[in-house]
């Protein structure tokens, strides 16, 4: 078995008391490279601080060309993708994924590529599905795969979908995650990938190659997926799905990519918004009316006054319609892969 001395490790929503655990259980002495990928989009962040106050391994930002180093923790910086290759740190500003940049994705499916069987993927707590189909790279390059419990987590929807989309070598809670990685490190055995997950290896691997290339060339996008009658809810592009069932996937040209839940959370939102923008539009058309009714009871036009306050009472019951749209898009349930 090939030495296990890489740690990619993706967290969000209700990750950070985790990481805290986490990091003050490793010991000073870890024979790996630790890198982390927490969702903080671009805002400015004290995090490399804590975590050298929290444990005793030194921890910093990765540094764009920067040589991997066994004993450190590297954390993706605000706004920018953690990739790894040739045996150092990349930093990009490429398209977003699942609407996060960083995200957990790209660093994994680097790891993934790059390093295979020596890789110990995590998935913590946080929202949505960021991470699953890294995951399941990793997984499919005979790494090894722990995912936090989902009852012990403040948001399920990260470790739910990776256990969904290519299950786990390892379910540890907070408290237990240092010691499986640890556990992994001096030779764990990991377990058979799912047939769905080993079958989609080349999938991964092309769709690897397209996301390290920016914007993607459009015979390389057909390669891995099919056109798709949606569009990318981030700039409006053709998208593709991409050929393997789970989880389910998007990819545009422009480089975004979508699991299913996330993709259904930005259409979400974009129908959202676009309703919010009709009920706008007719709010528009009862104050033009009103005004144009005021005019009218200025001049003494009764006959323009009564046509006035039938636009009024019209656009009114069809901004009640678009209201109760609004409260039935935001209470329908979440979808599930």
């Amino acid at each position: 078995m090939a030495e296990r001395d890489i740690v990619v490790i993706g967290a969000s929503r209700g990750g950070f008391q985790g990481l805290k655990v986490l990091i003050s259980q490793l010991p000073a002495d870890l024979p790996a490279a630790l890198f982390i990928v927490l969702h903080i989009g671009r805002h400015a962040s004290v995090l490399p601080e804590l975590m050298k106050a929290w444990g005793r391994l030194p921890a910093r930002y990765a540094g764009h060309g920067e040589t991997i180093e066994r004993g450190t923790v590297c954390i993706a910086p605000p706004d920018r993708h953690l990739v790894l290759s040739k045996g150092r740190m990349w930093l990009n500003d490429s398209a977003k994924e699942n609407f996060a940049r960083p995200a957990v994705d790209p660093l994994f499916r680097s790891a993934a590529i790059e390093y295979g069987a020596r890789v110990i993927g995590v998935v913590m707590s946080g929202d949505l599905d960021d991470g699953a189909v890294g995951l399941a790279n990793i997984r499919a390059q005979r790494g090894f795969a722990i995912v936090q419990d989902p009852d012990d987590c403040e948001a399920t929807g990260m470790p739910q979908a990776a256990l969904e989309a290519t299950g786990a070598d390892r379910l540890c809670t907070e408290r237990d995650l240092a010691k499986c990685i640890q556990s992994a490190m001096k030779g764990e055995p990991s377990g058979e990938a799912p047939a769905n997950v080993q079958a989609n290896k080349p999938v991964y691997e092309k769709e690897a190659v397209i996301a390290s290339s920016g914007l993607a060339d459009l015979d390389a996008l057909d390669e891995v997926g099919e056109r798709s009658a949606l569009t990318c809810p981030d700039c409006g592009g053709a998208l593709w799905r991409v050929r393997h069932d789970r989880p389910l996937r998007y990819r545009c040209h422009t480089g975004h990519a979508f699991t299913g839940l996330s993709l259904a959370e930005g259409i979400e939102s974009r129908s959202e918004e676009a309703v919010w923008s009709a009920i706008r539009a007719v709010h528009e058309r009862v104050i033009f009316a009103r005004e144009r009714q005021q005019w009218a009871e200025r001049a003494g036009e009764k006959d323009q006054i009564a046509i006035e306050q039938a636009r009024i009472d019209e656009a009114e019951g069809l901004a009640e319609l678009l209201r109760a749209a609004v409260h039935t898009i935001s209470s329908l349930p979440a979808p599930r892969e």
